[in-house]
């Protein structure tokens, strides 16, 4: 599979978001036995970046559930795990009754980089990221925190979720020039929002890691081409899926995106890996751009 930088390693140019293995807008779940087959499935296509989170779980009291199926999956394949890169992520509750919640204090997301630490079975984190900012705090005060958990060796690199332009700007200054390794925002055709922040980031050689980039895991993602008939067309004329043909027009847009599609089939991911390899040309892509808002004045 083709590769794109992340935190001074190359990975693959697709990655696997492994959330719907554990938590979905359907509220039904494979077997441990399968999410683990399906985390397999897209090693096997080439994949070597595998995004979680210590949120991910069927219900409160299962917290670090999607991070131990990815622990169980790189323990269980039969390849080469040591070049695979696993990232997660933390600064998001949940309590007793599904009580949700933000923390961004430096003691939560200590506490919660040693859960995570000792459920994914590594001495470091390669890369860790903010889930979602916590309002109640300066948001530099908790970049601060990342960065000491960088410098005390618990994390090899920091990146942020969720995050405006601002948001971003700030991690900078905190953090220094170059040193903010990833931005990993909601992105794709249903929601183009983004793009702003995508655009911002590759100027900075940030890499960009769309979440739900086809359209997110309540049917978005299945009826993409349908909801959005230019994808499923540019699709056609490659006789690809139309879930192909957005990977790939993510791609296109900036060579520091990295999409994240979830999947909790073996078919799922094998079919959005192929994407790295599907080549669009400059009229496509601008063609698609057009038709979900994004025009090249912006």
């Amino acid at each position: 599979m083709k590769q794109r930088t992340l935190a001074g390693r190359e990975v693959s140019a697709i990655g696997l978001g492994a959330m719907p293995l554990s938590m979905n807008n359907d509220k039904q779940y494979p077997s441990f036995e399968e999410a683990v087959a399906t985390v397999h499935a897209a090693l096997d296509a080439g994949v070597t970046l595998i995004d979680t989170a210590d949120i991910y779980s069927p219900t409160w009291d299962e917290m670090g559930h999607n991070e131990r199926i990815v622990a169980e999956a790189l323990r269980t394949w039969d390849g080469d795990a040591a070049g695979i890169f696993v990232t997660t992520k933390g600064g998001i509750t949940r309590s007793e009754g599904e009580k949700w919640g933000r923390d961004g204090s430096e003691a939560y997301l200590r506490s919660a980089v040693e859960k995570s630490l000792e459920i994914l079975g590594v001495d470091r984190i390669e890369l860790y990221q903010y889930h979602r900012p916590d309002r109640s705090r300066v948001y530099a005060e908790v970049i601060k925190a990342l960065a000491k958990l960088q410098e005390d060796g618990l994390v090899r690199a920091v990146g942020i979720s969720n995050a405006s332009v601002e948001e971003i700007q700030i991690a900078l200054d905190v953090l220094g020039e170059g040193n903010l390794a990833s931005v990993q925002n909601e992105f794709s055709p249903k929601h183009p929002g983004s793009y702003d922040e995508l655009r911002f980031c590759g100027e900075r050689g940030i890499a960009f890691l769309p979440w739900s980039p086809l359209g997110g895991t309540g049917g978005g993602a299945r009826r993409v081409g349908d909801r959005f008939s230019a994808f499923r067309e540019v699709g056609e004329a490659h006789g690809v899926s139309p879930q192909q043909a957005v990977l790939a027009w993510e791609l296109a847009l900036d060579p520091h995106v990295i999409p994240i599609p979830g999947a909790r089939r073996a078919a799922s991911i094998t079919d959005s890996a192929k994407a790295a390899d599907l080549e669009l040309s400059a009229d496509e892509v601008t063609r698609l751009s057009e038709s979900v808002g994004i025009f090249a004045e912006d």
